[in-house]
């Protein structure tokens, strides 16, 4: 299966379980558990056991699995385990989970796109939408333009992933907002896609001017 992890080493009993502890069935995404301990799993934080127990074996979960902090499929056929991304880069959209980085694969395999980023905001209807930030490989467009080619994207990704991975609100900007080192700073991301003022620390931001643009790209 291509982009999979396959399957856990012999001795490592690991499992997709829902957000109760309970296994879920092949094809089906959750979050990734391991059921029993190996010999160099850890033990505890130096000083804080309790932080060691919520943060490793938390109490919904059953309080004895512990949580790898990925949200996983497997394949129905082969068993093969998939990470679709770190839990909080997991989307849950009508009762399906949705990995932010399997929909920025999809954006970015469009021709015209050159990077994405993608976030979740809380939706009435779904429980989370999906909301995209998109830089093209040419100008950013606007008005009916922009509003044409988020249509395309939309069904780009219906028909590399599935209709319920389509983005609920794509937005285009010259460029994302990076640290100097490159990474993208998806809090911030999440903020503009709540319609939220900035109050988290912008100190290590490359590119400040870029956040009103995409706060004014609906």
């Amino acid at each position: 299966v291509p982009g999979s992890c396959t399957l856990p080493l012999p001795g490592i009993m690991a499992a997709v379980v829902d957000e109760t502890g309970q296994d879920v069935p092949n094809g089906q995404g959750g979050i990734l558990v391991v059921k029993r301990p190996w010999p160099a799993m850890i033990r505890t934080i130096w000083g804080d056991p309790e932080r060691f127990r919520k943060s490793y074996y938390p109490e919904e979960l059953g309080g004895r699995l512990y949580l790898a902090g990925d949200g996983t499929v497997r394949d129905k056929d082969t068993g093969y385990f998939t990470i679709m991304g770190r839990i909080d880069d997991v989307l849950n959209v009508s009762g399906h989970r949705l990995g932010t980085m399997e929909i920025e694969s999809a954006l970015v395999s469009h021709e015209l796109v050159a990077e994405a980023a993608v976030v979740g905001r809380p939706d009435d209807t779904t429980g989370e939408a999906v909301v995209a930030f998109v830089v093209l490989k040419r100008s950013r467009p606007e008005g009916e333009e922009a509003a044409a080619l988020a249509k395309t994207l939309r069904d780009w990704v219906g028909k590399q992933i599935g209709p319920i991975a389509k983005p609920k609100d794509i937005r285009f900007g010259d460029n994302l907002p990076k640290t100097r080192s490159g990474k993208i700073m998806r809090r911030l991301l999440r903020s503009l896609a709540k319609g939220e003022a900035i109050t988290q620390d912008t100190s290590t931001l490359e590119n400040p001017a870029i956040l009103d643009q995409l706060g004014r790209s609906l």
